[in-house]
């Protein structure tokens, strides 16, 4: 019972959920001892019909730490839902799975209040008892609770996606990971982004929403905003990180190739929105403003450019997407001389 207690102590002592999966984990591999010759979280990502399994964690039998996917990793490397039909089941079933074998298979779905995250997946000697199954059981529901404490403080509650005051921390965890080396193989054999990954932030404002809420109310303005988040989780990819900073004004952060390639995903969306049919409002646009991460960039001065660049956008007839280092370029902007948040007179 202490070693029970011990781990679910430092279980609910993380705010990060990546940290949340591995402690999960290991507490599982470490509380049922020998049995368990392997324990992992796999997560459901990509679009509908092209789904694949994300190692959220992993800890094998005489390994001291879990393991995982990196969290750019390219989704195309990822194995597809198809090929394990025991984990799709469980996934899709919500329901307990196991599979006898040379090695006996328990899995177990892994949800939140929002959404049915994946799996959970026990490699062990034998079948698990009812006692082990229960306190796997038991564990998750708390792994569940307090997802749900996290997304009540970290998400917006009208669209589901982070929220502002979750940006600072994120920005500086993306901006101090390094370019992964696209020689270097990961988990599995797989691969990470390309060596000229670069991190790239933009603003996303809606054209002329105050329109939307005097015309329509507050309510079809609400409900525009909510159709916007899921157009925006339907044109980024799984691992770039989606904010609604509020009213009409999002940030997303991700990481590609170069300006072209961030340009196309802001432009991808740009024409979604365009394209969209908003129940009862019709046809909405919007401005985007992107910037590059720079080294030794602040959150506040990385989104200040993004936020001059929507700026321009909107002043020079909206519907459109505007990069920060090209309208310096053109002169069209001028650049500030700044040292993080220090302006330099």
């Amino acid at each position: 019972m202490p070693d029970l207690v011990d781990h679910l102590a430092e279980l609910t002592g993380f705010r990060d959920r990546e940290l949340l999966d591995v402690t999960l984990v290991g507490a599982l591999r470490d509380l049922l001892q020998t049995q368990a010759r392997s324990v992992a979280i796999y997560r459901s990502v990509g679009e509908p019909g092209q789904e694949r399994w994300l190692t959220r964690a992993l800890q094998r039998a005489g390994e001291m730490a879990a393991t995982a996917d990196p969290s750019w990793v390219d989704i195309d490397s990822l194995p597809r839902q198809a090929d394990f039909p025991s984990r799709l089941e469980a996934f899709r079933r919500q329901a307990i799975v196991t599979v006898a074998g040379a090695l006996h298979l328990t899995l177990f779905p892994v949800s939140t209040d929002r959404e049915s995250l994946g799996v959970l997946e026990i490699e062990s000697d034998g079948a698990l008892d009812e006692r082990d199954r229960r306190m796997v059981l038991s564990i998750l529901r708390i792994y569940h609770n307090f997802q749900a404490l996290l997304d009540y403080s970290e998400r917006d509650t009208l669209t589901g996606l982070l929220n502002r005051k979750t940006f600072d921390e994120s920005f500086m965890k993306v901006a101090a990971e390094p370019a992964l080396p696209g020689s270097a193989p990961l988990l599995d054999g797989r691969r990470a982004v390309p060596v000229s990954s670069h991190c790239w932030l933009g603003v996303i404002d809606i054209d002329h929403f105050k329109q939307v809420n005097d015309r329509f109310g507050h309510l079809i303005g609400d409900e525009v905003l909510l159709l916007l988040s899921r157009l925006m989780r339907a044109s980024f990819r799984f691992h770039d990180r989606l904010y609604r900073f509020g009213g009409e004004e999002f940030v997303v952060l991700m990481r590609c190739a170069g300006a072209e390639a961030a340009q196309q995903a802001f432009e991808r969306l740009r024409r979604n929105v365009e394209q969209f049919a908003f129940p009862q409002v019709g046809r909405i646009t919007v401005s985007i403003g992107f910037t590059g991460l720079r080294g030794g960039d602040t959150p506040s001065a990385a989104f200040e450019r993004a936020d001059r660049a929507v700026y321009h956008a909107k002043t020079h007839g909206r519907n459109q997407v505007a990069h920060h280092a090209e309208l310096v370029a053109r002169g069209e902007l001028a650049e500030d001389a700044k040292i993080g948040d220090v302006e330099l007179f």
